[in-house]
């Protein structure tokens, strides 16, 4: 475990860092797998079927997955206070809420798959594809869910290696045993969901064993495995709110699909493309977020409130010189990253595919600050605003994706996220300089409670 609140901060920020973008590298090696595997084997119709299912896989597993972030907020928060006993309560609440959500909401969603498919006007030469993919999804999101909370938990300690170990396996194990469901089974799309179910179910087995071994925080007595009413309801009030957020920007996600869609099947195997490319920019700012959340979340339960301030400022500036970074390869190579992808006989996806690095990468420095800016403020137990933002997010990208269907012009379609990171920085934004002011102050409590409500 490592106690963020003390030591220096760029070499400790770097240092839990480096795990995280190494976990999240695997997390999208994991999820590119099926997309790679699928549109190598399978070809450009099982391409389009999973590339379709991605926002409603965002919109469900989001909101849980989301929910598991907020729910160790308050244990990352009460580790920096160095409250044992709280960490423990807290440890055991958040596990209750989601193995209970996950239960609940894989119950709904396969009963509801179909209707979801056809709300997004998913295209019928691929509808049938899409369902028997997304349904084995969702069936299995118990462990994918637990496989989010047990990580958050163990980087509210300080703890990003063990949680990457997991990873690394699972996604190895997921890579075999698809190609092996796939080409020597000819399991067709049910090989490749299921290999990826099971393989999330090993790293939960993994994470469950090492923390019973090594991390004497979330051991618990039988006093401890009884819910109490104060904790839920700490709980429900940053977990379910920052599950609603992951939920707002998928909804936004699913217009931008259903655009797409509208498009034809070109248009949806590029967005299956361009969204794993997207993955991959945005690792480092999605690292440095969670590293942030748990920085300021322990700092915060510490009281080191200039010290916040410290690893805000150096955490956008190494996210926004990998954005213009990244987005320069990308712009320069985009024939090299779509053909990794689907065969250079597709000019069509090829080109659309690039107009879209063009659109979004150079605004990636944007979505940088947008990352970092909004972890923090939720790692300081800030839900108000990044929801606020979350719908803001949706506004601006659903509203752009329909006027893009409407005069029928994929170019305006793709802007809609740019013109989502735009509305959303500009709430972030000035929440955060007036943030760094008042720690600049170090500021009461009470000045601090009313910060973040407001």
């Amino acid at each position: 475990m490592k106690d963020l609140t003390k030591g220096n901060i760029l070499k400790g920020l770097i240092a839990f860092t480096l795990p995280l973008l190494l976990g999240n590298f695997f997390q999208v090696l994991y999820n590119t797998a099926d997309t790679l595997i699928v549109g190598q084997t399978l070809g450009k119709d099982a391409l389009a079927s999973v590339g379709a299912t991605g926002s409603i896989n965002f919109l469900i597993v989001g909101f849980a997955q989301g929910m598991t972030g907020g729910l160790t907020i308050l244990t990352a928060q009460r580790f920096g206070a160095k409250d044992k006993l709280a960490v423990k309560k807290s440890f055991i609440t958040g596990l209750y809420f989601t193995i209970a959500i996950s239960i609940v909401l894989s119950i709904i969603s396969v009963i509801f798959v179909g209707q979801l498919l056809q709300l997004m006007q998913t295209p019928a030469d691929i509808f049938e594809g899409s369902k028997t993919f997304l349904t084995i999804m969702l069936g299995g999101m118990i462990a994918s869910n637990l496989y989010a909370y047990l990580s958050n938990a163990l980087r509210a300690l300080g703890n990003s290696k063990t949680p990457l170990y997991a990873l690394i396996v699972a996604s190895i194990l997921n890579i075999v045993m698809e190609y092996t469901a796939i080409l020597v089974f000819h399991l067709g799309l049910v090989g490749s969901s299921s290999a990826t179910i099971l393989a999330q179910a090993i790293s939960v087995l993994y994470l469950t064993w090492y923390i019973k071994r090594k991390v004497p925080d979330f051991h618990l007595t039988q006093y401890l495995l009884k819910l109490e009413r104060k904790e839920i309801i700490a709980h429900v009030r940053l977990g379910v709110p920052m599950g609603f957020q992951s939920s707002i920007i998928a909804i936004g996600s699913i217009t931008l699909q259903i655009a797409l869609n509208k498009m034809g099947t070109n248009a949806v195997a590029t967005q299956a493309i361009v969204s794993k490319i997207d993955q991959l920019a945005m690792l480092p700012m999605i690292s440095l977020g969670l590293a942030m959340a748990t920085f300021g979340a322990q700092n915060y339960g510490a009281r080191q409130f200039r010290r916040i301030n410290q690893g805000l400022f150096r955490a956008l500036a190494m996210g926004i010189a990998w954005s213009v970074f990244f987005a320069t390869l990308l712009i320069s190579l985009n024939h090299y990253f779509t053909t990794a992808f689907i065969s250079p006989s597709q000019i069509a996806v090829i080109s659309m595919a690039r107009d879209y690095y063009i659109m979004n990468g150079s605004m990636y420095w944007l979505l940088s600050i947008l990352f970092i800016t909004r972890s923090t403020l939720q790692g300081l137990g800030n839900a108000k605003i990044p929801t606020i933002c979350g719908f803001m997010e949706l506004f601006m990208r659903a509203g752009v994706a329909i006027l893009g269907v409407s005069l029928l012009n994929y170019t305006v379609i793709i802007s809609s996220n740019p013109a989502a990171w735009i509305g959303s920085t500009s709430i972030l934004i000035p929440t955060t300089i007036r943030m760094i002011r008042q720690f600049r102050k170090d500021g009461n409590a009470t000045d601090l409670q009313q910060l973040l409500a407001h």
